[in-house]
């Protein structure tokens, strides 16, 4: 435990210093377009790896904490890097101090239209489900939340476009603060009575059911067809896929192994997960909180690439973004498919937006 903690805090050391260079480097030369010729140069030295410390975040908190990615990467040495927040590994990805990372969707599509379309492919999904609206006892419908105060993660997150989206809907979107705090605060914040509402990821909005008081307004499952939706999904800088296809494949590897021990050992997994965050956070999950958030997500390699195109007018409709974002050349399912092909699993389906 000692080394990886060790590790861990090296990698968040060396993020931190990426990061600041990263946000004056946001403009600067962009990588080269995914459908341009390869420029493959065999197993990448490192790989260096983006993740949140969220039970949204399984497959990459399994695989580090059983691995799973370091024994599919072999000799490439896998470099670690915690995030709070999407729109940080946003900035760590455009300024090409980041090679893949697990993200929200939100974030995703933020950082191909920041690009140009350039910088960052999908290459498979990480997680569908595992957000909720959780809201204070005297709120029983969406007309209630008028006069007060939600929070979401981060301003542009995944969760901050779901609750602002829905909140035009409900015709809220004039009559109900949002804000926008770490996870651990909102927590505490609800606890002391300071806001009424948050829009959450899991574990957090298990914490503030189970921990704080509140219940669910509404379960971002239910919004979505078949209750499918991509929470976490796994981006690759399009240089490193053009560069490093193997390293690419590997780390996909290492995703599915990572998936297979969920289900076979889901027992196994929570302890993984809940070891992954005693060791980033310095404090894990109790038992019935953990339980819960595995119960309300699903770990999928499919990105399920089909919602996107409306992920990305919710962002306009959220007031997010100013235009859609023209997703076509976004996803990239070649190593993804290649790997589940070998692995006798079905195909993803890129729903068109493989091509430009």
């Amino acid at each position: 435990m000692k080394t990886r903690l060790s590790r861990l805090a090296l990698a968040g050391t060396v993020a931190l210093s990426l990061l600041a260079a990263a946000c004056s480097r946001t403009e600067g030369p962009k990588d080269a377009a995914a459908d341009g010729p390869s420029t493959d140069k065999g197993p990448a030295a490192e790989l260096r790896l983006g993740f949140f410390p969220n039970v949204t975040h399984a497959s990459a908190l399994i695989g580090l904490e059983k691995g799973l990615f370091a024994k599919e990467l072999g000799n490439t040495k896998l470099v670690p890097t915690k995030f709070n927040d999407g729109p940080t590994e946003v900035s760590a990805f455009l300024g090409g101090s980041l090679d893949a990372g697990f993200i929200g969707s939100g974030p995703a599509i933020n950082a191909f239209a920041k690009s140009n379309g350039e910088a960052v492919r999908l290459i498979a999904g990480g997680t569908s489900g595992g957000a909720q609206l959780v809201v204070s006892g005297d709120i029983t419908k969406p007309e209630d939340l008028a006069g007060k105060t939600v929070v979401t993660p981060a301003l542009g997150n995944t969760q901050d476009v779901s609750l602002k989206k829905w909140l035009v809907e409900k015709g809220l979107e004039d009559k109900v603060q949002v804000t926008n705090r770490e996870n651990p605060q909102t927590f505490d914040a609800f606890k002391k009575g300071e806001v009424q509402a948050a829009w959450l990821p899991e574990p957090w909005s298990s914490r503030l059911v189970l921990d704080a008081g509140a219940k669910v307004l509404i379960d971002e499952k239910d919004l979505w067809k078949d209750g499918k939706f991509p929470t976490t999904v796994l981006l690759v800088r399009t240089q490193f896929l053009k560069d490093h296809p193997q390293t690419v494949q590997a780390l996909l590897r290492g995703l599915l192994a990572a998936n297979d021990f969920a289900k076979t050992d889901v027992a196994g997994a929570k302890t993984a997960v809940n070891t992954q965050l005693q060791s980033l956070t310095g404090k894990g999950l109790a038992a019935p909180v953990i339980d819960r958030a595995f119960t309300s997500i699903e770990l999928n390699p499919d990105p399920l690439a089909g919602t996107f195109p409306q992920l990305s007018k919710d962002a306009v409709t959220a007031g997010v973004a100013p235009k859609e974002t023209d997703l076509a050349g976004f996803v990239d399912l070649t190593a993804l498919n290649a790997v589940l092909k070998a692995a006798g699993k079905p195909a993803a389906d890129a729903a068109g937006l493989d091509k430009k």
